[in-house]
């Protein structure tokens, strides 16, 4: 598939184990990025080092009952640039809050319609990925990002052909790059 760069996203399964983030980003090189959960505790220094591995982000794993730390994003956000990455069914319950976010992702195009619609409100970027069918129409061209959501470990669909025809480049490429903001 000549994939050449990407975010290699922390599972809710995972929790705060670091390891295999930092050994993915190490093999992968510096055209991926980590994306990765964090306990409020989280020492500033660690949060810079793992900024300096490649990571970008602190995700938010709600529809598997994480909690919205918005504290400890706006820290993260002030010390690193990272943004927030918001996993949740419900998405509405949160809008409020999320509000107070100056970057903000959102995964799977909200999960639903009720959570696509507050994530064009809030002006989030949004994550197309085959677990959710959504109106990738609904989202600005300039917010939209294309997300395999590999191993897909808890879904068996995948994009059909019409769905990939209707991602842009710049949803597939050049959207995330300006986001993420690769070492390379």
């Amino acid at each position: 598939m000549d994939v050449v760069g990407g975010a290699v996203v922390s599972g809710s399964f995972q929790g705060f184990d670091q390891s295999y983030l930092l050994d993915a980003l190490d093999r992968l090189g510096p055209s991926f990025v980590g994306v990765t959960q964090l306990p409020p505790t989280v020492a500033d220094e660690e949060v810079l080092a793992l900024d300096a591995a490649g990571v970008r982000a602190v995700r938010f794993t709600l529809a598997r009952g994480g909690a919205l730390d918005i504290d400890l994003a706006l820290r993260v956000h002030e010390l690193a640039g990272w943004h927030a990455e918001v996993y949740a069914t419900d998405l509405p319950a949160h809008e409020d809050r999320l509000r107070e976010l100056p970057r903000l992702v959102v995964d799977h195009l909200g999960m639903n319609a009720e959570g696509l619609a507050v994530a064009v409100r809030l002006g989030a970027m949004v994550k197309a990925t085959p677990r959710v069918d959504g109106d990738l129409g609904a989202v600005p061209p300039d917010r939209l990002m294309f997300g395999t959501d590999l191993p897909g470990t808890r879904t068996d669909r995948t994009f059909s052909p019409a769905v990939m025809a209707a991602i842009t480049n710049s949803a597939l490429v050049g959207n995330a790059r300006a986001w993420y903001r690769p070492r390379a």
